[in-house]
């Protein structure tokens, strides 16, 4: 993990692709898109399953690094209305009941008005994008707000290495521009988006266990 300062407050990137911020004891996660291989195999897709697990696995990873308090959720938690079936909700309940102390907040991304509020019984508190909460906005799409300095998810940024004879590698990244700061998507079955970085940004990228600065 790499510590480093935005807005003028310090945070945690974590190999889990969250952000921590030690000054509130919040994990943020963007686009968890729970229950996106549910979703393509009630379409007729034939998928691999398991990345809801994973990801579950990735949050109880982080939570033990950090200790977190709270998982801020910025935007996007499930894919699809179709992608609540029956065994990722049993995975999402059983994983929530190992922690019955941890408070849940989801800032609505887009993906959220077609797939419907979380159950009830997982004890989210849901709000509307943008969210203030000085020095920050919460939001699901990066577009800068006069309150703050953004952070939101949506274009699941990615950053492109190159190394010696040609090769190169696509990597899932954090990118800091000058008032807004995108996540990686946290979800294991999604897309990403290259990131363009103007002079002046930073980019982290998630190389397996370890976050490296890129930029």
């Amino acid at each position: 993990m790499v510590e480093t300062e935005v807005a003028g407050e310090r945070v945690v990137l974590l190999p889990e692709r969250a952000l921590f911020r030690p000054a509130t004891g919040e994990l943020l996660v963007a686009d968890a898109h729970w229950g996106k291989a549910a979703t393509f195999r009630a379409a007729g897709i034939a998928v691999p399953g398991g990345t809801t697990a994973e990801g579950l696995t990735r949050l109880d990873a982080a939570l033990e690094r950090t200790a977190a308090q709270e998982i801020v959720f910025l935007g996007d938690l499930f894919h699809a209305r179709q992608g609540k079936s029956a065994a990722v909700l049993a995975e999402v309940r059983g994983w929530r009941a190992r922690h019955p102390a941890l408070r849940l907040k989801l800032v609505r991304g887009n993906h959220d008005r077609g797939a419907g509020d979380p159950p009830p019984d997982l004890g989210f508190r849901v709000a509307d994008p943008p969210l203030a909460t000085a020095p920050f906005v919460y939001a699901h799409h990066p577009e800068p707000d006069a309150r703050g300095y953004v952070l939101a998810g949506h274009v699941h940024p990615a950053a492109v290495l190159r190394g010696p004879a040609r090769t190169k590698e696509r990597l899932p990244c954090f990118h800091f521009g000058a008032a807004v700061g995108i996540l990686p998507a946290f979800g294991a079955f999604t897309g990403a988006a290259t990131v363009a970085p103007l002079p002046g940004d930073r980019v982290f990228v998630v190389a397996g266990d370890e976050v490296l600065r890129a930029g």
